[in-house]
């Protein structure tokens, strides 16, 4: 029998579990081979590797694991193989085993005869049980301490006569203060004609500088000192932001306070930032994830959605200087948000504040908003992008938003689905068959509207089918397959072990409180929703997913390679495939004027 040397692109090889090994052996695509040396092929490429006494692996070619357009295979010189590496999966709670090859056969030899053959299989199938019977696991033993209270330091709350709310938090570790002012309105808020309006006047706004003041001269002004301003235009909102030593506080403040209310927008600087946007709107195709990000969204609240549109040549060009005065007006009166953390007396801070805000107009009440969600229309959608060898699939739906009281239930749901390397779709689609790069999702709940459900699998392309069908079984899965407590104990464990490095600083509670008072939460949104997780029970779990996962609701999005995608899209039995044009559209020319005769 020839030797075989079977190796991964990156020369390392891939453990596998026995309970998966017939499946594997049998979608390999040597199957057309002799029983006898397909099988002896592969006890030839296991090793013997140790894995600090409580375990041991057989070590599988990668290659054989890997999609196939990743499989390489090589004939080597008449030489011992090299022992193998294990990477590439998360083998914590699984039992294996292993098989030592020289065991096998000879030195120098790698012929296996059938009765050998026959004892090394047996081994390996009666190996995991011998293995759990002997096997230590002493950081069992390892007393887990209770979590400490969940009692973040909560910044001081001050509204003004005229609605505008402050919020202080004092920090004198370092000799930093920093602040900010959140303004309601962002870009679901501008006129779909002129999409890419906030974006511009996030940029320009800072670069233009004051009517004192030049963004250029600001620059030089601020890096002497080691300090920043800054502005952004987000979704819902814009922002002005700044920090700076705690000696150049007072300065930096007055700066910042000055771009707020005596802004210059320049006519060159909003050309540089229509110049830069411009580039990233001819380049949005360039990335595949950001395509498929993109354009699930699009599937979930439609093409003219606020939350979907996109910013085109055109939009941008039509943006004027009056465009961005008119906006900074308009937002500038309504509910401000000032938020200031760092190194500072709260008394001089307050009465400083104060006397910048309060002699400011009565802030505008925010017009309710009466957006629609339909949720998408089910059925395959496909992008077709010829220069990659992987596909990205969007599996989405619509959520919902925070308000639900049923958010703690679908969260601890969400971590069992797809929160991580013990998930379900982890432990199946990557873990167990080896078909996706990445994995992960579950049922999106923003602040103030519907998130999306959104179920995301990188795969290579010829997987593509097979990994699609695999989220989709493990997505219905939820309500068919009841949770088990192991489940529920260790997802409530993530999630709550989560809040002491989500909230452990007290500019982290600062960000959140002011998100909160946005959004028009309670103060003690965390604290409560803390408690909410604690009280969920199997039942309570069992009947969310009911509730909310509904498979037949969905759409799935793919991105990738058309003619890498074999089997095609079709084999997914979920209706006609529509493909999505991406083309990015041209501005209009202005016709030319007829020449005079």
């Amino acid at each position: 029998m020839n030797q075989f040397s079977e190796r991964h692109s990156s020369g390392t090889k891939a453990p596998i579990h026995f309970a998966g090994l017939s499946a594997r052996l049998k979608s390999c695509p040597d199957t057309s081979c002799l029983p006898e040396r397909f099988f002896s092929q592969y006890v030839e490429s296991c090793l013997v590797t140790k894995h600090a006494q409580d375990s041991a692996t057989v070590s599988f070619s990668a290659a054989r694991l890997a999609p196939a357009e990743m499989r390489r295979f090589e004939k080597a010189p008449s030489q011992e193989p090299k022992p193998s590496l294990v990477t590439g999966h998360d083998f914590s709670r699984a039992a294996t085993a292993s098989i030592s090859r020289r065991a096998l056969a000879p030195a120098g030899s790698f012929s296996i005869q059938r009765s050998i053959f026959a004892l090394a299989i047996g081994v390996v199938l009666l190996a995991p049980a011998a293995l759990n019977a002997q096997q230590s696991k002493p950081w069992e033993k390892i007393p887990v301490p209770k979590l400490h209270d969940f009692k973040p330091q909560q910044p001081k709350r001050i509204q003004l006569k005229n609605g505008i709310v402050l919020f202080l938090q004092e920090d004198h570790e370092l000799p930093f203060v920093s602040g900010s002012v959140l303004i309601p309105g962002g870009s679901r808020d501008e006129d779909a004609a002129k999409t890419g309006l906030v974006e511009l006047y996030g940029q320009a706004w800072r670069t233009s500088g004051t009517q004192k003041l030049s963004g250029d001269a600001l620059d030089d002004l601020l890096e002497a000192k080691a300090a920043h301003i800054e502005t952004e235009g987000g979704e819902e909102s814009t922002s002005l932001s700044w920090d700076s030593l705690k000696g150049d506080a007072d300065q930096v403040f007055a700066l910042a306070l000055d771009l707020l209310l005596h802004p210059k927008f320049s006519q060159e600087k909003l050309a540089l930032a229509q110049q830069q946007v411009a580039t990233g709107i001819v380049r949005r195709n360039d990335e595949i994830s950001e395509i498929a990000e993109r354009e699930s969204a699009k599937l979930v609240y439609g093409p003219a959605s606020p939350y979907t549109r996109q910013p085109e040549l055109a939009t941008i060009g039509a943006v004027t200087i009056d465009d961005l005065n008119a906006w900074h007006n308009r937002t500038l009166g309504g509910k401000l948000i000032i938020a200031i953390g760092g190194d500072f007396d709260p008394v001089a801070m307050e009465a400083k504040l104060r006397a910048a805000f309060d002699a400011l107009p009565a802030v505008k009440p925010a017009p309710a908003r009466h957006e629609v969600f339909p949720g998408p229309t089910p059925g395959v959608s496909f992008i077709d992008k010829e220069d990659v060898n992987q596909s990205n699939v969007e599996i989405v739906g619509l959520g919902t938003d925070r308000h639900n009281p049923d958010v703690p239930k679908l969260s601890l749901m969400n971590d069992i689905l797809g929160g991580g390397f013990s998930s379900r779709l982890m432990q199946k689609i990557r873990t167990e068959k080896g078909l996706a790069y990445a994995v992960g999702g579950g049922y999106g709940f923003a602040y103030d509207h519907p998130a999306a459900f959104r179920v995301m699998v990188l795969t290579a392309s010829a997987n593509t089918v097979e990994a699609t069908t695999l989220a989709l079984e493990e997505i219905a899965g939820l309500t068919t397959r009841g949770f088990t407590q192991e489940e529920l104990d260790r997802a409530k464990d993530n999630i709550l072990n989560s809040f002491l490095f989500r909230y452990d600083t007290r500019d982290k509670v600062l960000a959140e409180q002011e998100r909160l008072e946005f959004y028009g939460y309670p103060a003690n949104y965390l604290e409560t929703y803390q408690e909410a997780l604690k009280q969920v029970t199997l039942a309570d779990l069992n009947a969310t997913a009911k509730k909310y996962i509904h498979p037949e609701k969905l759409a799935v999005l793919v991105v990738g390679n058309g003619p890498e995608i074999k089997p095609g899209l079709d084999e997914l039995k979920l209706g006609p495939v529509h493909t999505v044009d991406i083309t990015i559209p041209m501005p209009k020319q202005p016709e030319e004027t007829e020449k005079k005769p």
